[in-house]
């Protein structure tokens, strides 16, 4: 087939056998070309589009009298809901089931298929899967996943990417519509929500059709938001009005609600400034609040912001030449250039500088159109756009000169070397090819540039001439020409920029989101790793000059000992004896070894005394674990106050040990960024990565609960409702009163009101022993009189033991009815009789008859049935993994190609895993090594294939020394 050569510089590699047909249909001679500009060929569609339906042409010919925008009646507000009907139109296209998988990267058929596959939701979230060998574990926790609850500032926009999903939608698209237990309810603060924004858009319809999730869904978490309640309260709480969301799900729609809100608070900031220059007009007002996107508001306001440069067309309008404009689009006929020539005035001296500013009029207006670029960005979905990156001429003039003052430059090039010359269509390139392409070119060292076929051009411009900006009557060929130029001229200098930036942020935006996604699951694996409690732990940071500092703690983490020993110097053994006495007298068995500098040599030293039985009768381990954040936490406030008499140095063993015995306790005092998880953090919005991380954080506290009588300030700031005051008020009242003995007292606390206690009640735990150890004396049993105040004299009662519990106080009454109803009592809790009573009564009634006869929810009286057969001191992270102690050594040098080995994931990255196996290097297993048939069946997304912590069965592909690289296939996951 034969085509004619495209010399454009926007796209410069050859068509593809798709594009090759649909360019035939357009090839015409230039005498054919210039006939499609005259307007006296009125057929019935617009001649060598061959890419538009015939639906949507007609559509389009029934506007095209509305030539310009100054003609269109301002009440046509609701325009982009019809526009937003030809997009329903095409759901059905993909309505089959058996093709989820194919069509999921088509943003259009995204909702309807998440609606087809709801049923699986609950398989497929990214929670923390807690009931797969326990029948006591809550059956709703999965739901509880912890996430971000954070308000987050101004975010970018977020569009719909599912390249990283194997086979299923992307989570955050989950339709609600088909949940068994959901109920609508239509909400009156969401309404008033929607006019407090004052946009032409409903900001309910926007934000359900962003994220996928049903309206009356979007509306109740809108309301819940502004009544102030955590995303951790709401995922528990009041499941039955999230229609049971997962946290990750209720935080998406929660950024997608800040994104509306910049936008709709931007565009009122422009609208204000505009006034004020006195340029806002009707029309320019309309295209302000019809902008869903900042990019959309900065692409109208471009022309108009202070400080720039006057745009051509408003110079032509100055000039007076906006009438003539007009006049080519309404009554052409009527149009004479020639008297609008002014000898005198530059810009209209010449009928060529009156034509050209006509064109610039022309334009801007095409480029302002929303109509218009609807119809341009279709063309593009229906094409290849690609992107391409380069090394920039700015790099290479650094690398020539001088390379003796230029030394990082070659080797940050060579960094690169994989994007020098890399093209890849938009829709497949990966998250972090993006984010390393952003950092090149950041760094000035790439060249990024976003082809977009010739054709587009082509089709757009003959779209514009025929249909959108056709003149309403005849028009000689010399204002047809002027047309023409106008089209042209208005895709090269804004519409393909806009484009372009367009792509570029969607592709980052995307890209951040990933990224920020990786840095959640991974913060979430490692501060759920399961404690290692009720031994004595040696903490050691290994060094070498400056020896090895050591820390012995007690089971309950209290520092017993702390000393420094030079395990690598000539005096070796003696220190080694030192040891051995410090083991035997604290009965220390487990050691904890920093993964810094000299862990190695500290892991052979060790290892080499086990093997000789150096510490017998002991039977002695050691652990290797990740020392990231250690130094940095030994110098911060929070450790001065802590240990404050204590080396710096000293303080890092005392972090390193307390570790693994409650990562979750120790972790949180140190920045997230600082844990060494993740990759690309520089890379992505540091305020939302930051936002996104501390909601994680407060999550995980508070779906694991606190002790309130025995945790620290730092971990009860964490807990969701509370903040640092009122976490210091309640350290204070402890202070002054003594332990609480329920949650009735957390009440009196200085600035813990009611919404407060709300949201924190649930996840605070009062467990009796551990009021006895902290109280002084034998009158735990007893009523303790509090402060009074002039509201409460009255003294409040002892414990309750659905204080330890995760049932919220709101719903005593009901759990105290429903073991009323089933024969049982509080003294039960937690037994197997009162669990098997339960169970045989939920079994032959039925939840849903059983809450309806306690007036309840079943959502709220699952979580009743799992408080009350939880056993004491139940702890959700008991069934994650715990760290691996081992009492030999493996090398490098012993690995070979084909070997089986056990690791345990120490990190994730966009482009694979990092395993430990135990030989001083973590492997990486490729993202192409981890599919589908290797994960469990919960685990098939790669959302949730492998994250820190879990342990995995690996075989070595390839081993190189000289580059300390290891390369690892998965064969399975271990459970």
């Amino acid at each position: 087939m034969l085509r004619r050569t495209r010399t454009a510089k926007v796209y410069t590699e050859p068509a593809t056998d798709d594009e090759s047909d649909g360019m035939a249909g357009n090839q015409k001679d230039d005498s054919e070309e210039l006939e499609e500009w005259l307007p006296n060929l009125n057929e019935g569609k617009p001649k060598g589009s061959g890419r538009k339906e015939t639906d949507e042409t007609a559509e389009k010919k029934k506007v095209t009298k509305r030539v310009a925008k100054p003609k269109e009646p301002k009440p046509k507000e609701p325009k982009p809901k019809a526009e937003r009907k030809p997009r329903a139109a095409r759901v059905p296209k993909a309505k089959k089931e058996k093709a989820n998988a194919e069509q999921q990267t088509k943003d259009a058929v995204l909702p309807k298929l998440e609606s087809q596959q709801h049923v699986t939701v609950k398989e497929e979230r990214l929670s923390i899967n807690l009931n797969s060998n326990n029948a006591a574990l809550p059956r709703d926790m999965p739901d509880e996943c912890p996430s971000s609850s954070q308000h987050f500032p101004k975010v970018k926009k977020e569009e719909p990417d599912d390249s990283f999903t194997f086979e299923e939608p992307a989570q955050k698209k989950q339709k609600t519509s088909n949940a068994t237990q959901g109920r609508p309810i239509k909400l009156k603060s969401a309404n008033s929500y929607v006019e407090d924004l004052q946009m032409n858009w409903d900001a309910i319809q926007v934000l359900a059709v962003k994220t996928g999730v049903e309206q009356w869904v979007c509306a109740n978490i809108v309301q819940l938001f502004q009544e102030e309640n955590t995303i951790p309260f709401m995922v528990r709480y009041r499941k039955e009005l999230i229609n049971h969301m997962d946290a990750d799900a209720v935080r998406d729609v929660q950024l997608t609600l800040e994104e509306l809100r910049s936008v709709a608070k931007k565009t009122k900031s422009v609208a204000q400034t505009l006034k004020k220059e006195g340029v806002l007009t009707s029309e320019l007002e309309v295209a302000l609040k019809n902008c869903t996107t900042t990019d959309e508001i900065d692409h109208v306001y471009a022309p108009y912001k202070k400080g720039s440069k006057l745009s051509k067309a408003r110079r032509a309008k100055e000039l007076g030449l906006e009438p003539a404009a007009q006049a080519l689009l309404q009554s052409p006929q009527t149009l004479d250039l020639h008297s609008s020539i002014q000898p005198n005035t530059k810009g209209l001296s010449t009928l060529d500088e009156v034509a050209t500013g006509v064109q610039e009029i022309l334009a801007d207006m095409i480029a302002k159109d929303k109509e218009t670029l609807t119809y341009v960005q279709s063309l593009c979905d229906r094409s290849a756009v690609t992107i391409h990156s380069s090394v920039s001429k700015t790099a290479l003039k650094e690398q020539q000169p001088q390379e003796g003052n230029q030394k990082s430059k070659p080797k940050d090039i060579a960094k690169f070397s994989l994007y020098a010359d890399f093209t890849s269509d938009i829709h497949r390139i990966q998250h972090h090819q993006t984010l390393a392409i952003n950092r090149g070119e950041n760094l000035k060292i790439l060249t990024v540039k976003v082809n977009i076929p010739d054709w587009v051009k082509n089709d757009f411009c003959r779209w514009c001439i025929n249909v959108r900006w056709r003149p309403q009557g005849f028009a000689r060929p010399e204002l047809m020409t002027v047309l023409k130029n106008a089209a042209e001229d208005s895709y090269k200098r804004f519409i393909l920029p806009f484009l372009s930036r367009g792509y570029r942020s969607k592709l980052t935006s995307s890209a951040e989101k990933e990224s920020i996604a990786m840095f959640v699951r991974n913060l979430r694996q490692r501060l759920l790793m399961c404690p290692v409690r009720g031994r004595v732990i040696m903490g050691v940071d290994p060094g070498f000059h400056h020896g090895c500092k050591i820390a012995i703690l007690s089971p309950t983490s209290q520092i017993l000992h702390t000393d420094v020993v030079y395990l690598h110097g000539h005096a070796k053994h003696k220190e080694a004896e030192k040891l051995g006495h410090l083991m035997f007298k604290y009965s220390c068995q487990t050691i904890v070894i920093g993964n810094g500098k000299a862990c190695r040599e500290t892991e052979a030293f060790f290892t080499d005394l086990i093997k000789r039985q150096f510490f017998k009768p002991l039977d002695v381990s050691y652990c290797i674990t990740d020392e990231a954040g250690a130094s940095i936490y030994s110098v911060s406030p929070e450790a001065v106050k802590e240990m404050p008499d204590m080396d710096p140095n000293l303080r890092s063993a005392v972090s390193i040990g307390r570790r693994v015995q409650d990562p979750l306790a120790e972790l949180i005092k140190i920045d997230p960024k600082h844990i060494g998880i993740g990759t690309y953090q520089h890379d992505v919005s540091q305020s939302l990565l930051r936002a996104a991380l501390d909601g994680v954080v407060q999550e995980c506290v508070s779906f694991v609960g606190v002790d309130i009588n025995i945790c620290s300030e730092t971990l009860m700031r964490h807990i969701a409702g509370l903040n640092a005051g009122r976490a210091r008020n309640i350290m204070e009242w402890k202070e002054k009163n003594g332990p609480f003995l329920n949650r009735e007292q957390l009440k009196l606390v200085k600035g813990l009101g009611p919404k407060s206690f709300q949201q924190c009640a649930g996840f605070i735990r009062i467990n009796p022993e551990t009021v006895r150890s902290v109280s002084s004396g034998g009158n735990e049993g007893l009523e303790v009189p509090l402060k009074k105040t002039a509201e409460k004299k009255k003294k409040v009662k002892g414990f309750n033991p659905l204080d330890q519990t995760c049932i919220h106080p709101e719903s005593y009454s009901i759990a105290l009815r429903f073991l009323s109803q089933i024969g049982g009592s509080l003294d039960q809790m937690g037994s197997a009789a009162l669990r098997q009573t339960i169970e045989s009564s939920v079994k032959s009634s039925g939840l849903d008859v059983l809450a309806k006869s306690l007036d309840t929810t079943p959502e709220t009286l699952q979580l009743i049935v799992d408080g009350l057969t939880q056993p004491p001191g139940f702890d959700i992270r008991q069934d994650f993994e715990q760290a691996d102690f081992k009492r030999e050594i493996v090398s490098m040098s012993d690995l070979h190609d084909g070997m089986v080995l056990t690791g345990r994931v120490t990190n994730t990255a966009l482009f694979g895993a990092f395993v430990d196996i135990g030989v001083g290097r973590s492997g990486l297993i490729p993202n192409r090594f981890i599919t589908p048939e290797k994960l469990p069946v919960d685990q098939r997304r790669r959302s949730l294939a492998l994250g820190p912590g879990q342990r995995v069965e690996v075989r070595v592909i390839n081993v190189e020394l000289q580059r300390n690289r290891i390369t690892l296939d998965l064969i399975r996951l271990l459970r």
